[in-house]
């Protein structure tokens, strides 16, 4: 893992470099710097696919000699090369246009006292301890007549340091861990093969899932879906799943980031203190959850965190910007530099039975094809597959279809959010079930 001295190089080196780009002319400097330590192991049919050690580190440098801007990057964090780096960000600059957006994040914002968050948790695991963990994983998921072949168990174990400091004397770092366990098998039988997956990731590795629970959801997931058939062109209620649930929500946090407001290429611009979905629901970000798998206590510019409602009994109540997409919108940046931090969205406390007794007859969709989503204009459509539902009970499961729709009418369609959350990613809500969507099939 990474060492105290290597930690101090890094905090050591951000301030010279910076020093050295104001010598050279810059009017204002940011740095920012990485180091990911770990491994990553992968099994497949009970043996090594893959094993890897990770050891990358970068760092990236922006300068602005009035209100143009030069960034550059580099691997090697030698003194030497880091002035070459940012010699080069000088001479990039030296031929960019002015922008009177650009420039540092306002020095009153930053983090000059952040919170602890609890991120970093090494995990007591080595490699050849990961691929036992992994074969056992696999081997779990393949104890079944039915599944015929795998695409392997993965775990993985990352430890990263970012370090970031600009020329207005912030200088900021913390170390964070992401541990993951995953597998995917196929299943088959006289009607054809079917492939599903399980997977399970924290910041502390004594908390993921047991590799047996993943292994046995991976197999049920895939067995399930043997015997698929298609649909009829229909229009019915469609509940996602917590893992496909949180990409309706993704959707929407797409369609409010500043860049996409400024530039006009979003369904929901102006839409600010509108109400965009049911009065009962609200989406709240908060990036000091403590372990929060987006925890962090200062975004990308060195910018404090804090935590809002994105929105209130359904109403929109704010964007999410960085300083240079505030500026474009006449705003104040909102901390979401470099992207959300920990998105929560309430529920109506159902359990997932519950939801699928409240849809009666639809379409429950387990998972989503392609990326047919128009940002600008709000119009969705995706291949799916998952189960056809009458009377509140599964049926059957299906397969090439595609439900179609348009976000903001989604939005406004959203009935109920199950208790199921899905605790895996930075995302977390339960199952949401929409009214009335367009399902074709044959």
């Amino acid at each position: 893992m990474t060492t105290q001295s290597q930690t101090a190089d890094i905090l050591e080196q951000l301030p010279e470099a910076l020093s050295y780009a104001q010598s050279r002319g810059a009017d204002q400097a940011e740095v920012m710097a990485s180091n990911d330590k770990g491994f990553s192991v992968t099994a497949r049919l009970g043996e090594v696919e893959t094993c890897e050690y990770h050891n990358q580190r970068s760092l990236a440098v922006t300068v602005y000699r009035g209100k143009a801007k030069g960034s550059a990057s580099t691997n090697d964090i030698k003194p030497e090369a880091i002035f070459k780096t940012i010699d080069a960000a000088l001479n990039i600059a030296s031929f960019t246009a002015e922008d009177d957006c650009s420039g540092l994040a306002d020095a009153a914002l930053m983090a000059k006292e952040y919170p602890h968050l609890e991120m970093d948790h090494p995990w007591d695991m080595d490699a050849e301890r990961g691929l036992e963990t992994a074969i056992t994983c696999e081997a779990v998921a393949r104890d079944h007549r039915d599944i015929v072949n795998s695409e392997g168990a993965s775990i993985s174990s990352i430890r990263s340091h970012i370090a970031y400091a600009n020329s207005h004397g912030f200088l900021g770092d913390y170390f964070s861990t992401r541990h993951s366990l995953s597998c995917s098998v196929v299943a088959a039988d006289e009607h054809g093969m079917q492939r599903d997956y399980w997977y399970s990731l924290n910041r502390q590795g004594e908390l993921l899932d047991s590799p047996e629970f993943v292994g046995e959801k991976a197999r049920e997931r895939s067995l399930r879906r043997l015997a698929a058939r298609s649909l009829k062109t229909c229009q019915v209620p469609v509940l996602f799943e917590p893992n496909i649930a949180r990409s309706i929500v993704g959707h929407f946090l797409s369609a409010i980031s500043g860049a996409a407001i400024y530039r006009n290429a979003s369904f929901l611009t102006d839409s600010l203190d509108k109400k965009i979905f049911p009065e009962w629901l609200c989406i709240q970000e908060d990036p000091h959850v403590m372990a929060g798998l987006a925890s962090t206590p200062f975004d990308n510019e060195g910018v404090q965190t804090h935590a809002r409602n994105l929105v209130e009994s359904g109403v929109l109540m704010g964007y999410l910007l960085s300083s240079y997409s505030a500026r474009k919108l006449n705003m104040q940046t909102t901390g979401n530099a470099g992207g959300t931090h920990n998105i929560f969205v309430n529920n109506t406390g159902q359990d997932f039975p519950a939801l699928l007794k409240e849809l009666n007859t639809g379409l429950l969709v387990t998972e989503l094809i392609g990326h047919g989503i128009n940002n600008v204009t709000g119009d969705y459509s995706r291949g799916a597959s998952g189960f056809w539902v009458e009377n509140g009970q599964i049926q059957y499961p299906v397969q090439e279809i595609t439900i179609a729709g348009q976000l903001q009418e989604m939005f406004e369609n959203i009935v109920a959010v199950g208790t199921d959350i899905d605790t895996n990613g930075s995302v977390q809500c339960g199952s949401i079930l929409i009214d009335n969507m367009m399902v074709a099939g044959e």
